[in-house]
């Protein structure tokens, strides 16, 4: 089963897509736009174009496990995205997935400046990867 996460971010939106076992993270890319709804829109269409059966959206959680200052608009972009691609979304813990995706980059050599424009996609992956393990420990 293909799975989709996404990282849903002000100015820009990471993708991660799996493989079609569902194993593994591959196809990553990332959605330039503040207007919700045409991240939705093109969210939808990258679902439908590579077969997601899946979408997985990170939700923002305090390091306590409570809800984020910026939990209802995700909840509201998890809807409109349901409504755009026509399944649902589940809303998947990404605390730290950021913070991560930016040592990743660093390890990398990537200087600070070119990690805006890989940063979401990345964070998507470890949004991703995350929720395979979990799947492949809860069948």
């Amino acid at each position: 089963m293909r799975v989709m996460a996404i990282d849903y971010g002000d100015a820009r939106t990471g993708v991660a897509v799996s493989d079609a076992a569902g194993l593994l993270a591959g196809y990553t890319t990332v959605i330039p736009s503040r207007d919700p709804a045409r991240a939705a829109a093109e969210i939808a269409r990258i679902a439908a174009e590579r077969q997601a059966e899946e979408l997985v959206l990170g939700f923002p959680r305090n390091m306590d496990g409570t809800e984020g200052p910026r939990a209802e608009l995700y909840r509201a972009f998890a809807a409109l995205v349901e409504e755009r691609a026509g399944m649902p979304v589940r809303l998947w813990d990404e605390r730290r997935t950021t913070i991560e995706a930016h040592q990743i980059l660093h390890a990398a050599g990537k200087r600070e400046k070119a990690h805006k424009k890989n940063v979401d996609a990345v964070a998507a992956s470890l949004i991703l990867e995350g929720y395979l393990a979990f799947r492949a420990r809860n069948p």
